[in-house]
């Protein structure tokens, strides 16, 4: 069971409380420095505030918001992770031969679809801000549904990367997002199991196409039932997912009151529609920044490689395109399991996410090295090495809690986000090209960058928990342990995490 640390935050030096009211200026609703969450408190009847907030009623709200807000969040990513893995299995369905791919196209149709989501990144992160989130993340959907409608239409390689290219700038939206809305609904020791759930794989949708007889060719019928589930999920999605908190139609202003006190103490605020250039340069200038970019392209290069050409590399070993497709359904597992594992493990020792990360990036390490040094006659070893290698994901699901967490600021919060997936998509991009037509089947020189990338993706993380410990214990220096009770003062202004003199970074 989690500890229950969510409704009041003692200081280390005297075990007293700090209420949520004196978390808000008494002329909250008429600053800029506050964010929509504050407003709403000060203009909440005291009647709702006044009664304490237990244990069990906390607990029932967080119950709400895990059956409500989880699900509609894990059924959107796994949709937009379905429509990457899928062009691997469609290239083995009849693809590249019914769309008369050539030499490396079929290695840009994988990363084209990147292109459109690094050029798109940047405004999808101001439109985050500025736009109602979830009315704006349920129209990315409707619009990457139709997308994949077309792609089952396409006929040659000019069709297949113009959709492809278009869909990646609307899916540029899915991560910001689903990161934003954690931060407005989950405390900072609940994030990471929950980030776990919605950031997870599925192939078995494939096979179960792959083995249907229809006058339809394979690959084009599962981008059809794809993009027709879709549609119908956008409209469940613009339904019930609300903006915020304070707007969620589906619970009473006491169930809003208790989400809000529950987040306080992760001292980053809720929403600010305001942009604040001076948050965006903080951010930029920040050299933690530059380290989670590092490692999020370097640990998403073998992702991108290996969603693309997954499918090929396993039949390239000698099975049959449904045994191939079928044998990709552990991958997907062994990947959410470990990640689950993971994420448990960080949530129960303080401010070992980063170390978590690093050791656990040493097992595809060793596997990479396996998938390059093995003679291509061991079928089973290959098979072996490749399946473990996906715990790389886990590494990278545990990393995405970082921003969120140590990012204060609404304007600086979603510029660190926007940096931090457009480095994922630079490695999706760079990863296809690991992986060339004159290196089939063997492809050794692509395991060997597979290798490299996790090593830096290593040095890269270790050194951001470096910087972050540093700060840590330089703040406390000069602030005294003590200073935590101030946290409270600061929790719903939307100051930065560097002007919250109370804010301490978790690694």
């Amino acid at each position: 069971m989690e500890k229950d640390n969510t409704l009041a935050h003692p200081s280390p030096s005297s075990g007293d409380r700090v209420s949520l009211e004196e978390a808000i200026p008494r002329d909250a609703a008429h600053r800029n420095d506050v964010d929509v969450a504050a407003n709403f408190l000060a203009q909440l009847d005291p009647s709702i505030t006044s009664e304490r907030v237990s244990t069990k009623e906390a607990r029932k709200v967080l119950w709400k918001i895990d059956l409500i807000i989880l699900p509609l969040i894990t059924v959107t990513t796994i949709l937009a992770a379905v429509d990457k893995v899928i062009i691997s299995n469609a290239a083995i369905y009849g693809m590249t031969t019914d769309t008369r791919l050539v030499g490396n196209q079929f290695s840009w149709v994988g990363s084209i679809f990147y292109f459109g989501y690094l050029i798109f990144e940047g405004p999808a992160a101001l439109l985050i801000q500025r736009l109602p989130v979830s009315k704006f993340y349920s129209a990315t959907v409707m619009g990457w549904a139709l997308l994949m409608l077309c792609t089952a239409a396409t006929q040659n390689f000019a069709g297949l990367a113009t959709v492809r290219f278009i869909m990646g700038m609307l899916e540029a939206v899915v991560f910001p997002a689903n990161s934003i809305l954690t931060v407005m609904w989950w405390t900072n020791t609940e994030q990471p199991i929950r980030v776990a759930f919605w950031f997870n794989q599925a192939s078995i949708v494939s096979y179960g196409i792959g083995n249907t007889n229809t006058a339809l060719h394979p690959w084009r019928l599962l981008f059809l039932v794809l993009g027709g589930f879709s549609v119908l999920w956008a409209t469940v999605l613009y339904s019930f997912l609300p903006d915020s908190p304070v707007q969620c139609w589906w619970m009473s202003d006491r169930e809003k009151y208790i989400s809000i006190k529950r987040i306080k103490g992760n001292n980053t605020g809720v929403e600010d529609k305001k942009i604040k250039w001076y948050q965006v340069r903080e951010c930029l200038l920040d050299p933690k920044t530059w380290l989670l970019a590092l490692f999020s392209c370097a640990q998403n290069i073998p992702n991108g490689g290996l969603v693309t050409f997954a499918a090929i590399i396993v039949s390239g070993l000698g099975y049959s395109p449904l045994i191939t497709t079928l044998l990709g359904i552990p991958t997907g597992v062994l990947a959410t399991v470990w990640q689950l594992i993971l994420s448990v493990a960080t949530v129960q020792i303080k401010n070992s996410r980063c170390a978590f990360i690093a050791v656990s990036n040493l097992v595809p390490m060793t596997c990479a090295i396996l998938m390059w040094k093995l003679p291509r006659s061991g079928k089973t070893g290959l098979l072996a090495a490749y399946y473990v290698f996906y715990t790389y994901w886990a590494p990278y699901v545990l990393s995405t809690s970082l921003p969120m967490a140590n990012t204060s600021g609404h304007s600086k919060k979603v510029t660190m986000n926007a940096i931090f997936f457009l480095a994922y998509c630079v490695g999706n991009i760079i990863g296809p090209q690991t992986f060339q037509a004159s290196d089939a089947p063997d492809y050794s020189n692509g395991y060997a960058g597979l290798l490299a990338c996790v090593v830096v993706a290593i040095f890269s993380i270790t050194a951001y928990a470096l910087l972050c410990r540093q700060e840590n214990k330089r703040r406390d220096r000069e602030q005294g342990r003590g200073s935590a009770v101030e946290e409270g003062t600061d929790s719903f202004s939307d100051l930065t995490d560097q002007e919250k003199k109370s804010f301490r970074y978790i690694y």
